[in-house]
């Protein structure tokens, strides 16, 4: 049974890629680079990762299960990975993923990402808090649903994965809830972990160009 509180969870897995990987990854990348529709405005994009690179991140996974096990019980697989640049300008304005379907299978409980190459200034990822009501939604869970009994689901803005269009569209109303705001300082090779339901967010980058794998945590293998 998913409880709440790793929908809410967070938590760093350091070293979770070597030096090694974290240098093939970004070879990888340099030789398949995101593809950007012709005359479209420099931003942030999520694309699918190629296969390669999917290896690297699935072995990474594997040996921070354990760890990440002790804050998300539920978590058994990681999601196909998606790669992600942010550029100077561009930031990722506060958001939740939350629960779209909380009767899907597999079911996301969180997300996970690691950075490659960290902006020279800007680009931090944070995690908001808020007592704000207009988080939520009046919809509660019941173990049939594979949830503890009672559990609340949150609003939700989903990431689009594949294809994946221009994304990042402010969400107004996160925005505008009042909110308490933990920026992390995690380096490069560094994975954060988050649940679904917690807003979060990345700082404007100023100078240079933050590189980034993300995907989801499952209580399911994909199909």
């Amino acid at each position: 049974m998913i409880h709440v509180s790793e929908t809410f969870a967070l938590h760093t897995t350091e070293e979770f890629l070597t030096e090694e990987e974290s240098t093939l990854l970004e070879k990888v990348m340099t030789a398949d680079p995101p593809v950007t529709d012709e005359g479209a405005e420099p931003s942030s994009r999520y694309e699918r990762a190629p296969a390669a690179a999917q290896s690297v991140l699935q072995q990474a996974f594997e040996r921070a299960l354990p760890s990440l096990n002790r804050v998300m019980p539920a978590v058994v697989a990681a999601a196909p990975w998606s790669y992600a640049e942010i550029v100077p300008g561009d930031s990722v304005p506060v958001h939740v993923d939350g629960i779209p379907d909380p009767l899907a299978h597999p079911k996301r409980i969180g997300r996970i990402g690691v950075v490659i190459t960290a902006a020279q200034q800007g680009g931090e990822f944070y995690v908001a808090t808020t007592a704000s009501p207009e988080l939520w939604t009046d919809t509660e869970l019941a173990e049939t649903d594979g949830f503890h009994q009672g559990m609340r689901l949150t609003r939700s803005l989903p990431h689009e994965v594949d294809p994946s269009p221009q994304i990042h569209a402010s969400p107004t109303w996160a925005e505008r809830l009042p909110q308490t705001r933990w920026t992390t300082d995690a380096p490069a090779r560094t994975a954060v972990a988050y649940g679904a339901q917690l807003l979060h967010g990345v700082t404007p980058v100023t100078s240079g160009v933050v590189r980034k794998f993300v995907t989801d945590l499952l209580d399911a293998p994909s199909p």
